[in-house]
C-alpha cells in the first residue's frame, strides 16, 4: 500500500489555518481518492485507513473542529469510546491526554482489525479494545457492514452476527467522556444505563444522532432523559459537508437522513456553605 506523509497541523495557529475553507477544499482533495487501506501521517500518528473521504471527514471532524474536545479534571482521563472505527478519535483522545485510559467498541471485525493495527503501530497505551458493539441489552445481533463508517445494526438485515454489550457493565466508576457514535442505537444504550443507575457516572458525553429517512425520530428522547438524568446540553448539526441536509431552506418532506452531534455535561450540586457537617458523638 502507498503511503502519504499529511504533513499538517500540529500547533493551534496552523489548526486554525487548516479550518479555512480555501486549506479545507485542497485537503479534500487530497484525501478524497485514497484507496483503503492507505497508510497515512495525521499529528504523528501512522493509521491504516478504511477509505479517504471516511478519513478526511474524520480529520476535519475530530483534529481540527474537535468535536471530542473536552477539559479534563485528572491528567489520565477514563474515556468510552463507542463506535470508535479506525481510531481516529483514539488518537485525537491520547493527542489532547497521552495519559488517557480508553475502553474502546466497534463491532465491525474487517475495521476492528484496522482499529487494533493502528493502537499497535502507534504503540498507545492504556487502551483496552472490544470487538462489540453498544446495544440497550446484552447478546448478538445483526449488523449490515459497510467497512467504513456507516456499519450497523440493523434487525433483520441478515448477514453477520456482532456481539453487543450494554454501557452499565462499564460505568461502575467515573467516566470522564462518553463518546457515542454508535450508528442509531444511542436511545437504547443511554435508556439501558439510566436504568442501571449508573449513567451519572458519566461526567460529559458527546453523541452523533442519526436520524435515519425511514427510521423512527428519537432525538426529543435522547434530549429529554438527558435532562431528566441531571445533564445540561447542546446541540451542533455539524457544516454543510457533513450534514446538508439540516441547512435551509429546510425540507422536511419527504424524509432525509441527517445527523447532529449532542454536547452533555453533568451538572453536580453546589455544596450548601451554611450546611453543618455532621457531628460525630464520642464514646464514652
Amino acid at each position: 500500500m502507498r503511503r502519504l506523509i499529511w504533513n499538517l497541523v500540529s500547533r493551534t495557529r496552523a489548526a486554525r489555518r487548516a479550518n479555512s475553507p480555501r486549506v479545507l477544499r485542497w485537503l479534500r482533495a487530497l484525501a478524497w481518492p485514497l484507496a483503503g487501506g492507505t497508510l497515512v501521517e495525521c499529528f504523528g500518528w501512522k493509521v491504516r485507513i478504511t477509505d479517504g473521504p471516511n478519513f478526511y471527514m474524520q480529520y476535519k471532524d475530530e483534529f481540527l473542529r474537535r468535536v471530542y474536545h473536552f477539559q479534563a479534571r485528572r491528567p489520565d482521563p477514563l474515556i468510552i469510546d463507542g463506535g470508535s472505527n479506525m481510531g481516529m478519535s483514539m488518537l485525537y483522545f491520547k493527542h489532547a491526554y497521552p495519559r488517557a485510559r480508553i475502553i474502546g467498541f466497534e463491532p465491525d471485525p474487517a475495521v476492528f482489525a484496522q482499529l487494533r493495527e493502528n493502537v499497535e503501530r502507534n504503540g498507545l497505551k492504556d487502551i483496552r479494545l472490544i470487538n462489540a458493539g453498544l446495544d440497550g441489552q446484552r447478546g448478538s445481533a445483526a449488523f449490515l457492514a459497510d467497512h467504513t463508517s456507516g456499519g450497523r445494526v440493523v434487525p433483520g438485515a441478515g448477514g453477520a452476527n456482532v456481539r453487543v454489550e450494554v454501557l452499565s457493565d462499564y460505568l461502575d466508576q467515573e467516566v470522564d467522556f462518553l463518546k457515542l457514535n454508535i450508528e442509531g442505537l444511542e436511545l437504547p444504550v443511554l435508556r439501558e444505563a439510566a436504568a442501571s443507575g449508573k449513567l451519572r457516572n458519566v461526567r460529559e458525553l458527546v453523541l452523533e444522532y442519526h436520524g435515519w429517512a425511514a427510521g423512527p425520530q428519537s432525538l426529543g428522547p435522547i434530549l429529554e432523559l438527558l435532562a431528566q438524568q441531571g445533564y445540561r446540553y447542546l446541540v451542533h448539526d455539524f457544516d454543510a459537508e457533513t450534514c446538508p441536509a439540516s441547512k435551509p431552506p429546510f425540507h422536511a418532506l419527504p424524509p432525509s437522513t441527517w445527523f447532529c452531534l449532542v454536547h452533555a455535561a453533568r451538572v453536580d450540586p453546589e455544596p450548601d456553605p451554611h450546611r453543618a457537617e455532621p457531628v460525630t458523638a464520642a464514646s464514652s
